[in-house]
């Protein structure tokens, strides 16, 4: 499977394993997997850690580098921000909205514990809950 881990999956994945789901994590161990991580993702993890929200380390750069490195870069494409306007979303947070026209167009598995992006028709997803 392509999996596309949401932000705060991915945070766990790194800092609090605790919180992923038992298939979940079955999923993120398992070596046949490929393991896919967008752009908006550490651009959403850069805005916690500046909020307070998380707290990351103080050489923000050897963070990033070590924490999506092992994981697949998802482009951020033109086509993907159209898409992402184009999405049926019952909200119209940005990162969630790039999130899903990346796994819609890219047909990533969207790995997430967020139940609004849960059942998005044709876009594949895998739930934390």
């Amino acid at each position: 499977m392509k999996l596309l881990l949401d932000t705060h999956i991915w945070l766990w994945s790194l800092h609090d394993t605790k919180r992923l789901g038992k298939r979940v994590s079955h999923e993120l161990k398992n070596p046949e997997n490929e393991l896919w991580l967008s752009p908006i993702s550490t651009w959403e993890a850069l805005l916690l850690n500046a909020k307070g929200r998380i707290s990351l380390p103080e050489d923000i750069g050897a963070w990033v580098a070590a924490a999506t490195g092992p994981l697949r870069e998802a482009p951020l494409t033109h086509e993907i921000a159209l898409a992402s306007r184009l999405l049926k979303l019952p909200h119209n947070d940005p990162a969630d909205r790039f999130l899903a026209a990346t796994a819609q167009l890219l047909r990533l598995t969207l790995v997430t514990g967020d139940t609004r992006l849960l059942g998005l028709g044709d876009i594949s997803t895998l739930s934390n809950l």
